[in-house]
């Protein structure tokens, strides 16, 4: 019971919409109504400026971050801790809090694949500057990082980079990266038609990350 409850506790705690919350606080409404209609740091970005972004982007990566530390410190089995990691981004994605509308949990990925395996997750971090960078997509940089984080977990294992690589851990990377692939689902149709928003760019709409 304690680990169940371990679980819903990450689930709740990744249902804080923080950037529904400081959008709203700030300049009173929804960050789901305008620009990308997407509940993230992007959209805060774009909207409201640098410093509430970077707050909404902290925010949302220690959702991440909290749940798989308590339960690390708890000693929770392997098995609870990957599922609080999952949790939480369920929780972004889909939060108790915002009517189920939420973001697309890439910020909240971060936080908990970086605090499950730290090295691996500073290469994804790699992937993601490179394909940024070369493309100027951030939904196709994000989904390239959190698609090569399981690889990367499970080769830096097999070369012992990092200590072995206990099966739960590889299940719940593979999890969380189907999660954020499929909120992408609009972006990578946007992708095949050329019409995806580059960083940088004008927004019009619903367009964007």
């Amino acid at each position: 019971m304690i680990w169940l409850a371990l679980i819903a506790c990450a689930y709740l705690l990744g249902s804080i919409s923080f950037s529904v919350i400081v959008v709203r606080a700030l300049q009173d409404f929804d960050v789901r109504e305008r620009g990308s209609g997407n509940a993230g740091a992007s959209n805060v970005l774009r909207l409201t400026g640098r410093g509430p972004a970077v707050a909404v982007l902290l925010g949302d990566i220690a959702k991440g971050v909290v749940p798989v530390q308590v339960a690390q410190a708890l000693g929770a089995p392997g098995a609870v801790v990957g599922a609080g990691a999952v949790a939480a981004v369920i929780g972004h994605v889909f939060p108790a809090f915002h009517g189920f509308r939420g973001g697309k949990g890439v910020a909240t990925a971060t936080g908990a694949l970086g605090s499950l395996s730290l090295f691996p997750a500073v290469l994804a971090a790699v992937v993601f500057v490179a394909v940024a960078a070369a493309t100027r997509f951030v939904a196709l940089a994000s989904i390239a990082a959190v698609t090569v984080f399981p690889l990367l977990v499970y080769l830096s294992g097999q070369l012992g980079w990092i200590a072995p690589v206990p099966p739960w851990l590889l299940v719940t990377a593979v999890a969380i990266a189907l999660l954020v692939v499929a909120r992408h689902r609009d972006n990578l149709e946007r992708l095949r038609a050329g019409t995806e928003h580059r960083l940088g760019d004008p927004v019009a709409g619903k367009e964007a990350v």
